[in-house]
């Protein structure tokens, strides 16, 4: 059963990955209907799982994968008759954990040796693995499952793959999608699974969990990163691992003073997140951005700030900011500067003019 939030403990434990961890919290209504849909005989070929990166989805799939493969064992003797926890200390848990349960297969985006990082999609080849292994015998005579993780990944060849195991599924397979954007998925995919869209967690929720994994972290800030994760622990540990508050202060403090741009100062801020070994603050640095242009969006419309402010001296800014220029403006240049930032990553350009130039594009439109 996932523990509750008034049962997480405070010491500081490192965070587990999401097919080690043990524990599942605010998604409690899903598990109990993953489990009603096993014991009533209902469990459908393809379940897709959906929401915000870093509230749980891979945690879930997981725990539903032990608890099936485990079906039947006295691992799960002790869990909760709604929930789908099982014993940590089983062998069924530990061969999941350390990826050596014969039974199951993860598929996500590979490492690239030539490019020495992940590649930015899952690939055809990746997709073929889950024919060859659905064709296979279930070696401990039960279920035989795969978690595609990050699903909307896949290219447009791998989902055609995937697809052909969605039209013919095998007896006793499960294909668990884990998808962060599933809109981006094929139509024909979605529509031949079964949804299970997840909610951000709780603001209290993601304070505990901060609170839990890194207690070092002052007060303040741990509400800063509460505040900045959208309900998500996992986005909230790589603010805190990049320092993301501070990050988001300086964007603030840099797009407050539009227009005019102090140059010297953007461009120091720009030499800080395309260094070679600041690849998190980059990627943390330019979510803040669009997270900023979002509120900035947001503000335009409603002629107030989204939410209370997150650091101070926001909402004095937001307000100028959004007055120049309408909603539809501001939500056009935000997606603009994402897809900028997404051509840069994908051809591998440089990153300082993709800094720049989202900032210079914020100016131009704030004039």
């Amino acid at each position: 059963m996932a523990r509750g939030i008034e049962q997480l403990p405070e010491s500081t434990v490192a965070v587990p990955a999401s097919r080690a961890n043990p524990d599942l919290v605010g998604h409690e209504s899903a598990e109990r209907e993953l489990r009603r849909l096993v014991e009533a005989g209902r469990l459908p070929h393809a379940i897709l799982l959906s929401g915000p990166r870093g509230i749980g989805k891979a945690t879930l799939a997981f725990r539903f994968a032990r608890f099936l493969l485990a079906k039947g064992d006295d691992a799960i003797k002790a869990a909760a008759e709604s929930g789908l926890a099982i014993d940590r200390e089983s062998g069924v848990f530990h061969r999941v954990a350390s990826g050596g349960h014969a039974d199951l297969l993860t598929v996500e985006r590979a490492y690239d040796p030539r490019r020495r990082r992940l590649r930015g999609e899952i690939v055809v080849e990746d997709a073929r693995e889950i024919t060859a292994f659905f064709r296979l015998t279930a070696a401990e005579q039960g279920w035989r499952i795969v978690v595609v993780d990050g699903a909307e990944e896949m290219n447009r060849s791998a989902a055609n793959a995937l697809l052909k195991v969605l039209e013919e599924p095998p007896r006793q397979a499960l294909l668990l999608l884990v998808s962060h954007s599933p809109g981006r998925l094929l139509p024909t995919i979605r529509s031949r699974c079964r949804r299970f869209p997840l909610v951000p967690l709780a603001g209290m929720l993601v304070t505990r969990l901060l609170q839990r994994y890194r207690s070092e972290l002052a007060q303040p800030e741990v509400e800063a990163l509460a505040a900045l994760s959208g309900g998500s622990i996992g986005r909230a540990l790589e603010l805190a691992e990049a320092g993301g508050p501070a990050l988001y202060r300086s964007i603030l403090d840099i797009l407050s003073q539009i227009p005019p741009l102090d140059v010297i100062r953007l461009h120091a801020f720009a030499d800080q997140l395309a260094r070679a070994d600041a690849e998190d603050a980059y990627r943390v640095g330019g979510d803040l951005l669009l997270q900023l242009l979002a509120r900035i969006t947001a503000c335009s419309t409603r002629r107030q700030l989204d939410g209370e402010e997150i650091v101070a001296g926001e909402d004095e800014a937001m307000r100028r900011l959004a007055a120049r220029a309408d909603a539809a403006r501001w939500a056009g240049l935000r997606d603009d500067i994402e897809r900028n930032f997404a051509s840069t990553d994908q051809l591998n350009l440089d990153r300082k003019q993709a800094i720049l130039g989202a900032f210079f594009a914020v100016e131009e439109l704030a004039r």
